[in-house]
């Protein structure tokens, strides 16, 4: 049989019982004076006697005693050194000048109790703020962070507990956003292929050679944004094996350049490798992925009759360098911070956005070369944009990448 009101915060069975008194707890604000059920009254008068004097809330905020003491356990020493210190003096000294014994007792065990509060006033409040930051976390504020002064596990679990909002933070931002920019990209070629098939429909269009053109191009590029988003699925989640191989990269190269040209943009492609029997070990297919990408972008930011350059050379110590540049308007200095961030796409040197890509090809790209354990990146140049790719002599030793990272380097332009 249930009994009435057994928990705090419930309502009781029975019509008029009175509901149970709630146990002791803590709520914000955690560094002024708090309820005390078996102290009534005290807490608010001191919260008053601090909200009347700004000075003393100041030095009641600040006062962190033992924040440079570097070890909790040490801390807590102190606290029960102190304490029986304060309180053995306190009593010797009464009883000395004649006070009687349980007076004496009384006052000291209050005092110490003063004295203990006073030097581990900024040990518990960092605990205290973290329950309550994490109540807000799970109710979806990512917002909340720890004031963290002290030097010991409390201080470092601080630390810690800050950097893991912020990333909570970082992910629940990126997830909204990737709701956001899929919801829009899958809205654009679904409303066009809509407004055709109804147009066909209504009879307002036949069902000709242009408009079946139109339906399906829209088709692909639906096809496309969903196989992209499931690549970068698969390769945020480290579920993609690597198949090495041993391969000549020129003709690697040579055929990631012959797919650009049979998109008949009027641009030029030149490529070159030094040394010409140069090899490379790597996942062919998902290296293509990024190489055509590159050419691709390439082209389309290019002017025309724009000369694409397509480059790769053996670095010291092992391993090859592959360079695509265009002579399009290049990307500004200010936004190569922010390069590879997923549905970002090029810009015609403006600030407009160029090109009808997916925005995800780049974000793609890093993936892949990171999971070589490579790395990519928007090299300086004097015209156009320069992306330079980096790979291992061997991928399995390459250095050590996390290949499920969200990604945190800088435009796509793709």
């Amino acid at each position: 049989m249930n009994r009435p009101g057994r928990t705090a915060g419930h309502a009781p069975d029975q019509p008029g019982a009175k509901p149970p008194r709630p146990r002791y707890q803590r709520e914000p604000p955690f560094d002024l004076p708090q309820d005390i059920p078996w102290l009534p009254g005290l807490a608010a008068g001191l919260r008053r006697l601090l909200a009347r004097f700004p000075w003393l809330r100041r030095l009641w905020l600040d006062l962190r005693p033992l924040d440079p003491v570097r070890s909790i356990k040490a801390k807590l020493g102190i606290l029960v050194i102190a304490s029986v210190s304060f309180a053995g003096a306190f009593t010797a000294i009464g009883v000395s000048i004649g006070i009687r014994a349980r007076f004496v007792v009384f006052t000291a065990v209050v005092l110490s109790m003063i004295v203990t509060q006073i030097l581990a006033h900024g040990m518990t409040s960092p605990l205290r703020r973290m329950t309550a930051a994490a109540r807000a976390m799970a109710a979806g504020d990512y917002s909340r962070r720890i004031r963290a002064s002290s030097q010991d596990e409390v201080g470092e679990l601080a630390g810690a507990f800050n950097q893991m909002a912020a990333d909570l933070e970082a992910a629940d931002r990126q997830r909204r956003e990737l709701i956001a920019n899929v919801s829009h990209e899958l809205r654009t070629p679904i409303s066009v292929l809509r407004a055709v098939l109804e147009n066909v429909v209504d009879g307002v269009t036949g069902p000709d050679d242009a408009t079946v053109k139109a339906a399906l191009a829209q088709t692909e590029r639906l096809g496309r944004l969903v196989e992209e988003l499931l690549d970068l699925s698969r390769l945020e989640a480290g579920a993609v094996p690597l198949d090495l191989s041993d391969f000549a990269v020129e003709p690697f190269l040579a055929r990631a350049v012959d797919e650009a040209a049979a998109a008949g943009r009027p641009v030029r492609f030149a490529l070159s490798v030094d040394p010409a029997g140069l090899t490379a070990r790597a996942d062919q297919s998902r290296l293509h992925q990024v190489v055509a990408n590159l050419v691709d972008n390439a082209a389309k930011h290019s002017p025309p009759d724009g000369l694409v350059r397509i480059g790769a050379a053996a670095r010291p110590g092992g391993g090859v360098r592959i360079e695509v540049a265009d002579e399009g308007p290049g990307i500004p200095e200010g936004e190569r911070v922010r390069v590879f961030e997923r549905f970002t796409r090029g810009g015609d040197g403006g600030g407009q956005p160029t090109g009808g890509g997916t925005g995800l090809g780049l974000a793609i790209a890093r993936w892949a070369v990171e999971l070589h354990g490579g790395t990519i990146e928007v090299a300086p140049s004097d015209r156009g944009a320069l992306i330079r790719v980096d790979l291992p002599a061997d991928p399995q030793r390459g250095p050590a990448t996390s290949a499920t990272a969200p990604p945190r380097t800088p435009t796509a332009r793709n």
